[in-house]
Order: structure tokens, then C-alpha cells, then sequence
């Protein structure tokens, strides 16, 4: 069973004394496989398979400062957090926030739960303040309908949460099995688009049709007695036909919303590809556009890449080969500016 009622993560458990120079802060990306109830008729909703993975992620270092500053792509929202942290934290909102990597925003990736939880993390083990990813991640608003990103920041790995009651607070985390070592997921990225997100998104689950209470039962039967024991069993085949169930079952639910069963044409064309080569755990994280193909070995995600890459890939396509990450955040002190390696 998963610790449900936050996870401190290591050296976070009481404030410390020491005042380090910079903290150095890796948090990975998650694939969202899809919702198990949308209906709700239980009085919880949603209910979500999580994954994470071992890139893209955010890689973030801080630092003192008299006021706050940050550097970044995403500074705007790096600073919002920021505010927002330290108020969580009772402490001054000042720190320097390097964001020198990041995860591609608005791409189904959980981009703006990991940065935000990164930030808070960063913050504050630089102030010596105790910190709980949970906690966190409700006073930054993160993790409303799904934990998966609160899970894969915690400790990574496969994760079951238990959907969102009629309080505000975060899913809980049911189950979290570690995704085999050897399977890879490959990543198909459409660099041309970005899925749904803000008021766009709200307004899409608002106009999305009633979801049958039958497909709710089959969705949590399917991820129970299908998809966790194949994780468990390193059984990929059974594991990638349970994925698409899913994906089928609730990509077909949003289809108005997002143009069809996944979000991206090109990247459709690339996942139906995939299946024609017999490789059937395909899907797409959360709103898209990023897809995702479940393949048992690296040596057979490098040749499926070369063959797709052979027979040549739509404009603005690319493709990354990743692992299961079964490990959370990595949050480290560098007292020397030039030693920032974990």
C-alpha cells in the first residue's frame, strides 16, 4: 500500500540548520494512461493509471537571493510558484530559480506539476523548512483530478490513484508498482502542436457526454485484473493490450473534444504505424499531443525507431526512447556552484 498521507522525501523530515548555497532539484515527466471513471456514480471521479518516466524533466537549481528572481523558459511561471511556495512554507519569498531544463508544456506530460513541485522542493530545502510533496502540491493547486504527477514526483513507478472526492483535496495513491527495468516507451512527440489546457480544458470536460457506468466497471476491472498484474508479471504483451483497452475506451469518450481518439493526426499516423508492426500498447498522455508505444526490450525500441525512421516520419514528428523511472524526485545540496552533478 502507498503512503496516502504525503511522502517526506529524504532529508526533508524536520527543518535543518544548515543554510546550503544552492539546491539542485531533478523532477521527471509522467505519462497519464487514462481515466477509470468518468461516470462517478460512487461518488469519486476520474480514478487515473500513471507512469513515470526517465526524460524529459525539469532540472532546477536554487538559490539565495534578496527578492525573487528567475531564469528560464518558463520564468513567468517559475515565479508564480515560487510566490506561491513560500506562503505554503511561511517563509520570505526571495530565492534565485534556475530553470535550466525543462519539460515541454502543454505537451500531456505533467510539465506544470513537476516545476511546481521542483520549486517548492528547491525552496524549501534551501530555507531548512520541512516538506511534504502532498501538502504541496494542494497549496499549489496541482493534482485536481489526478495524482499521477504528485505519485511520479514522491517516488515514480506504475500508479493507481483513487480519483477525486467532493473535497479538493489530491486523488489518493492506491497502488504504485515499479515498471520493468527492461521494457522501454517510446515517446512520440508532435512538435507542431499542444494539446488542451486552461480554460480550454475546463470548458472540454464541462461539453464531454454523460460515460456509461458500464464502461467505468470495465475500465477498473481491465486496470485490476489486467494491467497491474501484467506490471507485475513483466508480462508486456498483456500489459500493452490492456493500455490500448483503455485508451480506446476513453480516447473514443473525448473524441469530440480533441478531434478524434488522440489528439495529433501525425501522431496517429506514427501510433497506427506501430500497431501494423505488432506492437499494441500504444496511447496518448493525457490531453496530447505526446503519444506513447510500450515495448518490451531496447533493442526492439531501437528497431521499431529505425524502421519508422526508414520509411520516414511526418513533419514535425520526433521520437525519444525512455525508460520507467521508479524513483522520485532528486533533490540535492551543492554547496560548490560548480559541482551541481547529482
Amino acid at each position: 500500500m502507498y503512503q496516502q498521507k504525503g511522502t517526506t522525501l529524504p532529508g526533508f523530515e524536520s527543518a535543518s540548520p544548515t543554510n546550503p548555497a544552492s539546491i539542485r532539484v531533478r523532477a521527471s515527466a509522467r505519462l497519464h494512461l487514462g481515466f477509470l471513471d468518468l461516470h462517478g456514480g460512487l461518488g469519486r471521479r476520474f480514478g487515473s493509471l500513471g507512469l513515470a518516466v526517465s526524460s524529459p524533466a525539469v532540472d532546477l537549481v536554487v538559490s539565495d537571493a534578496e527578492r525573487l528572481i528567475a531564469e528560464g523558459e518558463e520564468a513567468e511561471r517559475v515565479l508564480r510558484y515560487a510566490e506561491a511556495a513560500a506562503h505554503h512554507l511561511g517563509v520570505e519569498p526571495r530565492g534565485h530559480f534556475r530553470l535550466r531544463r525543462s519539460i515541454i508544456p502543454h505537451a500531456g506530460l505533467g510539465s506544470g506539476t513537476q516545476i511546481a513541485l521542483a520549486v517548492a522542493a528547491g525552496l524549501a530545502r534551501l530555507r531548512g523548512r520541512p516538506f511534504r510533496a502532498r501538502d504541496a502540491a494542494e497549496a499549489l493547486d496541482r493534482g485536481n483530478r489526478s495524482s499521477a504527477g504528485l505519485a511520479a514526483f514522491e517516488k515514480g513507478g506504475l500508479v493507481l490513484d483513487g480519483g477525486r472526492g467532493e473535497d479538493d483535496r489530491a486523488p489518493p495513491i492506491l497502488a504504485r508498482l515499479p515498471f520493468p527495468e527492461d521494457w522501454r516507451v517510446l515517446l512520440v512527440f508532435d512538435t507542431s502542436s499542444h494539446g488542451l489546457h486552461g480554460e480550454a480544458e475546463v470548458s472540454a470536460f464541462r461539453q464531454l457526454p454523460p460515460f456509461p457506468e458500464a464502461s467505468a466497471a470495465h475500465l477498473c476491472r481491465l486496470a485490476l485484473m489486467r494491467i497491474l498484474p501484467a506490471a507485475a508479471g513483466r508480462d508486456v504483451e498483456a500489459f500493452g493490450a490492456g493500455v490500448a483497452e483503455l485508451q480506446r475506451v476513453v480516447g473514443d469518450h473525448f473524441a469530440s473534444a480533441q478531434g478524434g481518439r488522440f489528439t495529433s493526426p501525425i501522431v496517429t499516423k506514427v501510433l497506427t504505424a506501430c500497431e501494423q508492426r505488432g506492437f499494441g500498447g500504444i496511447g496518448q498522455s493525457s490531453w496530447g499531443p505526446t503519444g506513447f508505444v510500450i515495448i518490451g526490450s531496447d533493442s526492439e525500441a531501437r528497431r521499431l525507431v529505425g524502421e519508422l525512421e526508414a520509411d520516414g516520419l511526418p513533419s514535425g514528428i520526433r521520437l525519444e526512447i525512455v525508460r520507467g523511472r521508479n524513483q522520485g524526485a532528486q533533490v540535492r545540496i551543492a554547496r560548490d556552484q560548480r559541482r551541481l552533478a547529482f
